[in-house]
C-alpha cells in the first residue's frame, strides 16, 4: 500500500515536498522519459481498460460500485508500483495518513461546491426539477466516478503536474497541466465548446492543481474530483462537459437562461458561476501554497 513516510524527509524530496526521480535508473531519471511513459501508460492504457470494465455493468448498482472502487484501488496500487520502479523513492503523494481527511474532506467540499452553482443558478431560474429520476442510476454513477477521479488525477496531478514541475517550476507546470485538462474534455463529447475546455482549465484544472500542490498529496484533489462530478453526474441531472446524463442521476432537470449563467449546451461547468466559485477556492489555495512556501525557505 502507498507509503506513510513524511515527504519532507522521504527519499527524492526536497523540503518543498516537490519530488524527483534521484534514485531511479539513470535513462529514466530525465523528467521527459518519466512524464512520456507514466503519461501513455495511465492516460491511453489504464483508462482504455477502466471503460471495458466499467460500461457491462452500469446497469447493476452494487455491481458497479463493487467494480469501481475495486478499479480505482488497482489503479492506485498500479501508480505506485509504477513511481517506485521509475522514481525509487516512497510514494508520499498517496501516504496513508493524509487519505482520511483528504479523500472523504475533498468529497465532501466537491459536491458541496457544485450544489452551491446549482444553488446559483436555481436562484435566478436558470435550473429547474422536472421530476425523480433514478436512484440505481445515482449509486452506479458513483462507482464509475470513483474510477474516473482517480484515474484522473493520477494522470493530471500525479504525472503531469508533478514531472512538469521539474522541468518548468510550479506555475508553468500548473498552467500547463490545466489547460491540457481543459483540452481533454472537447473530444467525444457532443456539446464541448472551446469556451467549455477553457471553463474547465480554469475551475478544475488550476484548483485541483492548487490542492495538490498546497498538500502534496493526490487526496485532496482525487476527493474534490469524486464530489464534483457525483454531484453533477449523479445527483442533479444537467449535462456535463457536453454529455446529457440525466438518465443516471437522482433528479431529472432542465436548465434554461443566459448561457453565461447556465453554461449552455456544454452544462454548467461552463457557467460564470462554477469559474467564479471554483476560482475563489483556487486562491485560497495558492494563498495557503505561497505562504507555506515562504515559511520554508
Amino acid at each position: 500500500m502507498p507509503e506513510t513516510t513524511n515527504p519532507t524527509t522521504s527519499p527524492g524530496t526536497n523540503e518543498r515536498g516537490t519530488t524527483s526521480a534521484r534514485g531511479g535508473p539513470r535513462w529514466l531519471r530525465p523528467a521527459v522519459v518519466r512524464l512520456v511513459l507514466l503519461f501513455v501508460v495511465f492516460f491511453l492504457g489504464v483508462q482504455w481498460l477502466a471503460s471495458l470494465a466499467m460500461l457491462p455493468v452500469m446497469d447493476s448498482p452494487l455491481l458497479a460500485q463493487a467494480v469501481g472502487v475495486g478499479l480505482a484501488t488497482i489503479m492506485l496500487l498500479l501508480y505506485v508500483a509504477a513511481v517506485r520502479i521509475t522514481e525509487r523513492r516512497s510514494v508520499t503523494e498517496l501516504r496513508i495518513r493524509a487519505l482520511p481527511v483528504g479523500l472523504l474532506g475533498g468529497t465532501i467540499l466537491g459536491f458541496l461546491l457544485f450544489t452551491a452553482v446549482i444553488a446559483v443558478i436555481a436562484l435566478f431560474d436558470g435550473y429547474q426539477v422536472t421530476g425523480s429520476g433514478s436512484v440505481d442510476g445515482m449509486m452506479a454513477v458513483l462507482g464509475m466516478m470513483c474510477v474516473v477521479a482517480v484515474i484522473e488525477e493520477l494522470v493530471f496531478r500525479g504525472v503531469l503536474l508533478r514531472v512538469l514541475e521539474e522541468i518548468t517550476g510550479v506555475w508553468g507546470a500548473l498552467a500547463i497541466s490545466s489547460v491540457l485538462f481543459g483540452a481533454m474534455h472537447i473530444p467525444n463529447n457532443p456539446g464541448a465548446t472551446v469556451w467549455g475546455a477553457i471553463a474547465i482549465a480554469v475551475e478544475a484544472g488550476l484548483m485541483l492543481g492548487a490542492a495538490y500542490l498546497v498538500t502534496r498529496s493526490l487526496w485532496l484533489p482525487i476527493g474534490l474530483h469524486l464530489g464534483w462530478n457525483f454531484a453533477s453526474v449523479g445527483v442533479f441531472g444537467v449535462t456535463t462537459s457536453g454529455v446529457e446524463r440525466d438518465s443516471m442521476s437522482l433528479l431529472e432537470a432542465t436548465t434554461s437562461g443566459p448561457d453565461l449563467l447556465t453554461g449552455g449546451d456544454f452544462g454548467p461547468e461552463a457557467s460564470l458561476v462554477a469559474i467564479g466559485l471554483c476560482t475563489v477556492l483556487t486562491v485560497l489555495f495558492l494563498f495557503r501554497f505561497r505562504m507555506r512556501s515562504r515559511s520554508n525557505r
